[in-house]
């Protein structure tokens, strides 16, 4: 007799920016999510400034509140303040898998993340060319995909979701200035989910951007950004049925 998969239940958010007057802000999205879903991801920008005793308060939040694992990845925010090492080491000792570059698999489901970079998207994108600093930026929107591919690869589950904050195709940041879109997500991220076959990609960083959009093989995107889902959405989070 064939057995099926269980379904996972995943809710995703992201650019939840806290900042040092920011406790129990968000108690009831932590405890919706936790009766909504069987895992909640966690797409960056978590901290507004990236500092230590913002990612306290974040993880006092989340050890009081979510009562379900939770996955995450880094945003530009959580780097500003060189703490990032920091950030992550808090978020683990509460339970949170902070990914870059890892895995990780919760029931026959695996999640693969990295922030990403920004470079731009499709014909508009950014070469390697010129003066040695676009090269250098060039190189680490490419490096960010590359380790993407390779968690991605190194996953057994044939039910895979990627965690990012930057977003990997143009759809969902639609909506933001067009000036700033090389700022917000690169098309190389998008490779790696179509070779990949992802089940589903999440991201943020695009506060006025668009909350779902697909990569050119057809694959769902969403675009979880706190701010956003506030202004389009009846719940603070975005589940997904994997």
């Amino acid at each position: 007799m064939e057995t099926h998969p269980k379904t996972l239940r995943v809710a995703a958010v992201g650019d939840l920016h806290y900042t040092r007057h920011c406790r129990g802000r968000l108690e009831s999205l932590f405890s919706a999510a936790s009766a909504a879903a069987d895992v909640l991801l966690l797409c960056g920008d978590l901290t507004d400034y990236g500092l230590v005793e913002e990612a306290r308060l974040l993880a006092d939040d989340l050890r009081a509140h979510l009562k379900i694992p939770a996955v995450s990845v880094l945003g530009n925010h959580d780097f500003e303040a060189g703490q990032s090492a920091e950030i992550t080491r808090i978020l683990d000792d509460v339970g949170v898998h902070v990914l870059d570059g890892e895995t990780h698999e919760i029931d026959g489901v695996g999640f693969a993340g990295v922030p990403g970079f920004g470079g731009g998207f499709g014909t508009h994108m950014l070469s390697a060319w010129g003066e040695p600093i676009i090269k250098a930026f060039v190189q680490e929107a490419v490096d960010q995909a590359l380790r993407l591919e390779k968690a991605l690869s190194r996953l057994e589950s044939p039910r895979r979701v990627a965690v990012l904050h930057y977003a990997p195709i143009v759809d969902t940041v639609a909506g933001e200035p067009p000036e700033i879109f090389p700022f917000l997500g690169s098309s190389r991220l998008e490779g790696a989910l179509n070779r990949f076959s992802v089940a589903c990609a999440v991201h943020g960083h695009a506060h006025r951007g668009k909350p779902f959009g697909r990569t050119g093989t057809g694959i769902p995107v969403h675009n979880v950004a706190l701010p956003l889902l506030e202004k389009t959405s009846s719940k603070p989070f975005v589940v997904i049925e994997i």
